[in-house]
């Protein structure tokens, strides 16, 4: 759904939730269009992910892909330090501003949040094949990296 189609739906109750990043609570000012609940479960590390036509990609000359490739990377590490911005630190203080707009947060505890992972497990089996088991293991390798 098209975020110009959400925000009314969100207003109307048509809709009852939505995700995204959580820096984006604030800028999308979700609290005006019926977000009054907000739970934070620590369910991804907000990665971007950058694609380019195949044909595309070989069109460009090495030092092209390289530029566009460092670039990709450098764009990801940024929208990785604005996406974890007021989460990271003890105090959570964007979590503490969210609710100071009237927004009741929950945390999930991780008793909780074990649940739902357990409760997911059929989702992630399904595509692991689709999306690799290599890519899936790097990507695991890097989110435990950032959390200890």
């Amino acid at each position: 759904m098209s975020w110009a189609d959400a925000q009314p739906a969100l207003a109307s109750g048509a809709v009852d939730g939505q995700e995204n990043p959580l820096f984006l609570f604030t800028v999308l000012k979700m609290q005006n269009v019926g977000q009054k609940y907000l739970t934070a479960w620590g369910y991804v590390a907000d990665p971007l992910i950058f694609v380019v036509n195949k044909e595309i990609w070989a069109s460009w000359t090495p030092a092209d892909q390289a530029l566009v490739r460092q670039a990709a990377i450098e764009a990801g590490q940024e929208e990785i330090v604005l996406a974890r911005k007021g989460l990271t630190e003890a105090d959570k203080p964007l979590l503490k501003e969210i609710a100071g707009m009237g927004v009741t947060v929950t945390q999930l505890s991780e008793a909780e949040r074990d649940v739902f992972v357990k409760v997911t497990r059929s989702v992630y089996t399904k595509w692991t094949p689709t999306v690799g088991s290599d890519l899936l293991k790097k990507a695991e390798k890097a989110i435990a990296a950032r959390t200890k």
